[in-house]
């Protein structure tokens, strides 16, 4: 096993709160069916979009400066375009998370930068969902 998937495991293992910012509460789209997934996995899913009330029964948040501070966000998982996640990496480091994870075809290296100058890890461009089914040997 090489060291990089031990890494994920073991910090998908140690992660209990995910907020997902762009997290849609409509059957289809991607963000609808990963937190979805990671809430079925035991997770516990903290929704972050202005247009949403309440999403698998938490309640939504306009952005994490509005998640309670109870609220202990370890990963920040994202389904914004590039352009919107520096705002995004800025926040994550002010609520103290631990990962910024830029899902799919999501990539930035301006957000890169103030996430790990935050002190935080960063993955971008794969989708956690897939990663956990690919770590726990689930089918895809």
């Amino acid at each position: 096993m090489s060291a990089e998937v031990q890494e994920l495991r073991t910090m998908l293992g140690d992660v209990r709160t995910i907020a997902v910012v762009g997290l849609s509460s409509r059957p289809g789209r991607p963000s609808f069916e990963v937190g979805r997934y990671l809430q079925e996995h035991g997770y516990r899913i903290v929704p972050v979009n202005p247009n949403e009330t309440e999403v698998f029964g938490e309640p939504a948040y306009a952005s994490l400066l509005d998640v309670p501070d109870d609220v202990a966000v370890d990963v920040v998982d994202v389904f914004r375009r590039p352009e919107y996640t520096p705002e995004v990496a800025r926040q994550a480091v002010a609520v103290g998370a631990k990962v910024l994870w830029l899902q799919e075809g999501i990539v930035s290296d301006e957000a890169q930068a103030i996430a790990e100058a935050g002190g935080l890890d960063v993955i971008m461009g794969i989708c956690i969902m897939k990663v956990r089914k690919r770590l726990m040997g689930e089918q895809a």
